[in-house]
């Protein structure tokens, strides 16, 4: 099975001049814990997750003095990605070895969709059920 077959691909992205508003706006609309950041080919150039947000706001006075900040400042950049054609299981192994939680999937460099872990391992439970 590959990242073609589990991803999101109708998923919600912010440009480079998205604003943390934007960002919190979509996260909340799609209950997405994670945006991918896109620059003008569609390629990702950032990941803004929630904890980053969440991380930036321990550090400020407030969230609401940030809403018209640009969003990509908080983001993770030159984010990892993987093509579609992927096998899970190896996609998984390099979520898990990066730490990561969302992994951009592209098609020709182009953002396609995204996976979660939690993608992932209900795929591989599902493909042992399938097989036994």
């Amino acid at each position: 099975m590959t990242l073609r077959e589990v991803m999101h691909a109708h998923i919600p992205s912010l440009t480079v001049e998205s604003t943390v508003r934007d960002a919190v706006d979509k996260m909340d609309v799609y209950q997405f814990p994670a945006l991918v950041v896109v620059d003008e080919e569609m390629s990702p150039v950032g990941v803004l997750t929630e904890g980053d947000l969440c991380r930036v706001v321990t550090t400020r006075d407030s969230l609401t003095g940030m809403a018209k900040e640009p969003a990509f400042a908080y983001s993770s950049k030159e984010p990892t990605t993987l093509p579609a054609d992927t096998e899970i299981g190896e996609a998984f192994h390099k979520m898990l070895s990066s730490g990561l939680t969302i992994l951009p999937v592209v098609d020709d460099g182009r953002l396609a969709g995204i996976v979660l872990r939690v993608d992932l391992m209900q795929a591989m439970l599902l493909d042992i059920a399938e097989s036994s």
